[in-house]
This record gives C-alpha cells, structure tokens and sequence, in this order.
C-alpha cells in the first residue's frame, strides 16, 4: 500500500530547488504546491506539517477515503478525481477550500460539504454508478452551497430531473452534459431562478432534440451568453423574449374571454324555447349551398300540419328572432325550414 506520508513528501521534494536552502521541516511549513497525482496512492497519511498547504494534486491515484487533511486548513484547491472514493467526508476542517474536484470516482451521494462555505466550483461529474442508478443531492448540502457556488458540473451521471438544485441561486457556470434530461419545463423553472447564469451546457441529453429547445430556455435565462457551447447574441434574445410575451398574453386574453363568457364551445351550448319545426343544424361557412338531406343528421320531420304551415311562415332569411343560449340570448335566422343561430 502506497500512503502519502512525510517521507513520501521528503523523497519528492529532494529534487525541488524550493528545498535546496532548506530542512525538510522548514520545507512542509513553506510549501504551497504539492502534486502528487499519479502515484498508486492509496491513502492520505497526516499532513499536519504542511500548514501553508493551498494546492493539493492527487488525482489518478487509488484512494478510497478522504481523510486526515483537517490540518491543511489553508487549503484551497483539492484535486481528487478517477480515484476510488465512495463518500465525500473528513472535508469540514476545509473552511478555505473554494475548488473541489471529485470527478470519476463512485459518489452515490453529493454530501458531507456543510462547512465549505467557500466553496466555489464543485466538480463530481462521471461518476461509477451502478446500473440503473443516479447521483443524488443531500439538501443540506445543496442549501448551505447555496450562497457561494458559482460552477457545478454533474456530467455523466444519469441524471433525469435537476429540481433539488434550485436554490443555487449563485450559479453562472452549469455543465449537465449526457444525462437523461427530458422535462422542458422542469428545466425552465429550474433556470428561472438561476440569475446570475452565464453558460449552461446540456449536450447529449433528450432534452436538446425537443421542438424550440433553444427559443424556450433563452427568454427564461435573461443572463446567459453560451447555451451547449453556441454564443447567444443580444438581438436573438430579446426576440424570444417579445415572442414568448407576446403568446403569453393572447393566451391571458382567451382564458380571460372564456371566463366571462364571450368564447363558448359549440358543445356546451343548450337551446332554449325553440319553436316546434325541423331540427337545427349549422349553418357556418355553408351559407349560399344548397342542403341535401345526406348532409349531417337526418331533417326531423315536422309532427304536424300546424308546426310545418308555421315553419313555412319563416321561410325568409331576414326574419329573425331571439333565442336562449346558456345564460345569453341571440338571434335566430329561418331558411328553407332550418333554424340558424347568428
């Protein structure tokens, strides 16, 4: 098992000129910059010499937990990604850290980071999931990033809804690429409240091959410059944003039109006091054609003489007369024995 220890840090940093006037002590109290990234380490061992520690480079390494960093306390930037870590943990002694890559381990979980109030950029993108599972946000966590987040990249990591992430309010830099993503509006309300926007990038999920993909999420991300890597300019912008009010005010127009009434649907119309003739039919773009008895319903017969002889009477197109629709009253036109509503 290979730990990253003292030792390991005195053997690597015998062939760097920083120590060449100095012991190794003084060394690891002055160091700010240690990489370590490709060294089958498996394990952190303690770190409580490098005091002035801001940069730590372990990636492409085998470590399994993140432990025994809590007196790097001046750490800044943690690079941890294609280990083998399965829990974020051990990091609140971190209060400095504003970097933190995570990317290509076997996260299950986005957790553990309550103390990080600096944190600005958090990559935990391609995770090793099991099949059928996804990464997952603890809502503590996502709360207490919520006041300084700034770049979130969760790529790769089967991903179908973004809801929990809403109140990242702070974000400018979104990457979600080849994810599952499929619901338009969730997407919508989630980038509303996301302000400060500036790039998003959703590349390679169902969601970019639906219908005004682009001409919908424009006008609700007011300040974004770069959607799935293709630059946004300000005159396309503000064309969705008067095409996208502009339809939301005819639909607030016909909602309000059928709530007082003025828009009724020929289903829901009920005739009232009718006089007793032939059955009504429609009359519409029709006008001028004359009528066959195989167009629509069958002509009622009239059931007496009395009722034709005053059918006969209105035979006149200019006769008219109110009727009951609902709670509204119209006029009615006669022609050739049928009954017209105007």
């Amino acid at each position: 098992m290979v730990r990253l220890t003292v030792d390991l840090i005195a053997k690597y940093s015998s062939r760097s000129k920083n120590k060449k006037h100095h012991s190794l002590p003084q060394y690891l109290k002055k160091v700010t910059h240690l990489n370590f990234s490709d060294k089958n380490i498996e394990e952190i061992d303690d770190l409580s010499m490098c005091l002035n520690l801001t940069v730590l480079y372990l990636y492409d390494n085998q470590i399994t937990h993140t432990s025994n960093l809590a007196h790097a306390s001046n750490l800044t930037h943690l690079y941890m990604q294609n280990n083998n870590i399965m829990h974020i943990e051990n990091l609140s002694a971190l209060s400095k850290l504003t970097k933190l890559y995570l990317g290509g381990n076997s996260i299950m979980v986005v957790e553990g980071l309550e103390a990080l109030k600096e944190l600005k950029e958090l990559h935990v993108e391609g995770q090793r999931l099991p099949p059928g599972e996804k990464l997952l946000f603890d809502p503590m966590t996502i709360h207490s990033l919520a006041a300084s987040l700034s770049v979130l990249n969760i790529s790769k990591n089967n991903i179908d809804e973004i809801r929990d992430l809403v109140p990242l309010t702070k974000l400018t830099h979104f990457y979600a690429t080849d994810n599952q993503l499929n619901d338009i509006e969730d997407l919508e309300i989630v980038c509303s409240q996301w302000p400060e926007l500036l790039r998003l990038d959703l590349t390679g999920n169902p969601i970019c091959q639906q219908p005004k993909y682009r001409d919908r999420l424009i006008p609700v991300c007011k300040t974004l410059e770069d959607l799935d890597g293709k630059k946004i300019n300000e005159l396309s912008r503000q064309f969705l944003i008067n095409w996208k009010a502009s339809k939301e005010a005819k639909k607030k127009l016909k909602d309000e039109r059928i709530m007082t009434g003025q828009i009724m649907y020929p289903f829901d119309v009920a005739i009232h006091a009718v006089p007793e003739c032939s059955q009504i039919v429609p009359y519409g773009s029709f006008k001028g054609k004359k009528w066959t008895k195989n167009f629509g319903r069958p002509i009622a017969k009239s059931r007496t003489d009395g009722a034709k002889s005053e059918c006969c009477k209105l035979r006149s197109r200019n006769v008219k007369f109110p009727i009951r629709v609902g709670n509204l009253l119209t006029d009615c036109h006669k022609t050739r024995s049928h009954l017209v509503l105007l």
